[in-house]
């Protein structure tokens, strides 16, 4: 890996790897041996899915299964290091940078993958946005630790300037060539992979993005896992780089959706009873889209979820001043006092439910729909939330504030599972 340039001259160094990648020949397809990011994948029957899509599709490495922690990822290392010695992963010849495209209807979205030179947030080159799970990042950490290697970038966006130049301008001269890799994932999202390895061109691309800072749009809790294998690991060398995805969202603007609670031992009933006199509930009628319609223009004016789980929708907005001025910390920015997750955990979850948020307590889902069928199934409350705008997101960040953990969800996020890297080939 080249490693000449650091961070610490005030911008992102973003270098070369040798990427893993699936062979075709050893595989079913491409496309089988993807998965969405781990966090994603959160439903037993959605790791049994990928597992039966191909025996390689990259959830085992992911999210291996065992009855432990060090099982699961031992067991995940065990493979990793089969499927290169079996041929199914090889290294790249040489160190590259990747251009990544994903593309579906009107959607087009580039970026390039490389190893970022690690950062504190203090640093203010990479901005975090939201607060970690412990027990997620060490989760992450044994994962990291065992199989020594990244098996899926974070997605970090930067500012460009709008035009066609530096990195961009890398990007949209090399996907005129032929890609590595072509594959549509069963989603009808179409992905291409090209590498780059032109010293001249990888000069521009240090040059621009050394100029630039990141926010982390998915991937806190692997960011932390990175920073903390980097204390691990003190000597220079591939710990002190981790995997990502880097984003120009000024020429390729990211969607922001909202990631939705769901409250595994609450039911909806006595969510709403403990709700008098401090919120305004209202019940809807009609399918999710229109509810979700509902509580869209209802934030708008203030704070606002949409309960659901008893077979009904409820809009819950309005919260009372005194309530919130009561149980919302004031020692932060107003525009971080004012969130919806920040009401929520708050004011809802720690004060009016007191629900422990623990993996017991809640579970985070990224899909409503998913989230509604779940709390059905659980005799739970499903809170279902409205997005943040990006620029609220990052205004945040640069003040150093950090969200409440899974507020937002940025996407699309990238496919995991086309290019790996492992720290010992590295």
């Amino acid at each position: 890996m080249n490693t000449t340039g650091s961070a610490a001259n005030g911008g992102l160094h973003l270098t070369p790897f040798r990427g893993l990648r699936y062979v075709p020949e050893r595989v079913g397809s491409l496309a089988a041996v993807t998965s969405p990011p781990y966090d994603v994948v959160v439903r037993p029957d959605g790791v049994h899915h990928l597992q039966s899509a191909d025996p390689h599709n990259i959830v085992r490495l992911i999210l291996p299964q065992a009855p432990t922690s060090e099982a699961r990822h031992r067991r995940a290392a065990d493979t990793l290091r089969a499927w290169l010695s079996d041929g199914v992963l090889a290294p790249d010849a040489e160190p590259a940078l990747y251009v990544y495209e994903q593309r579906k209807g009107d959607l087009l979205q580039r970026g390039l993958i490389g190893a970022l030179e690690l950062t504190t947030p203090a640093e203010g080159v990479v901005l975090p946005h939201e607060d970690v799970i412990p027990h997620v990042v060490e989760d992450r950490a044994s994962l990291m630790r065992t199989t020594a290697a990244n098996l899926d970038p974070l997605l970090l966006t930067y500012r460009g300037n709008g035009t066609a130049t530096g990195a961009t301008a890398v990007i949209e001269r090399t996907v005129r060539r032929a890609p590595l890799l072509s594959t549509t994932t069963e989603d009808g999202m179409s992905h291409r992979l090209w590498s780059v390895t032109d010293p001249a061109a990888l000069a521009e691309v240090a040059d621009d993005l050394g100029r630039h800072q990141a926010l982390i749009a998915d991937g806190h809790h692997r960011w932390a896992t990175y920073l903390r294998l980097r204390e691990e690991h003190p000597t220079p060398g591939p710990w002190n780089y981790g995997l990502v995805l880097l984003i120009d969202t000024a020429r390729y603007p990211l969607q922001v959706r909202a990631i939705h609670r769901l409250l595994n031992h609450l039911p909806v009933a006595d969510a709403l009873t403990a709700l008098a006199g401090g919120f305004r509930v209202r019940a809807l009628d009609g399918p999710l889209p229109t509810a979700l319609d509902a509580l869209a223009a209802a934030a708008v004016d203030g704070n606002a979820f949409l309960l659901a789980g008893d077979g009904r929708f409820h809009l819950v907005d309005g919260p009372d001043p005194d309530l919130l001025a009561r149980t919302v910390p004031r020692d932060r920015p107003e525009a971080w006092r004012s969130l919806d997750a920040t009401v929520l955990h708050a004011t809802l979850i720690d004060h009016v439910w007191r629900v422990p948020d623990t993996p017991e307590g809640i579970t985070y889902i990224h899909d409503a729909e998913a989230a509604v069928a779940q709390a059905v199934r659980r005799g739970g409350t499903a809170v279902l939330m409205h997005p943040v705008r990006e620029d609220v997101v990052r205004d945040l960040a640069r003040q150093g504030v950090t969200m409440p953990r899974k507020s937002t969800s940025f996407g699309p996020k990238p496919a995991t599972g086309l290019v790996l890297r492992s720290l010992e080939v590295d």
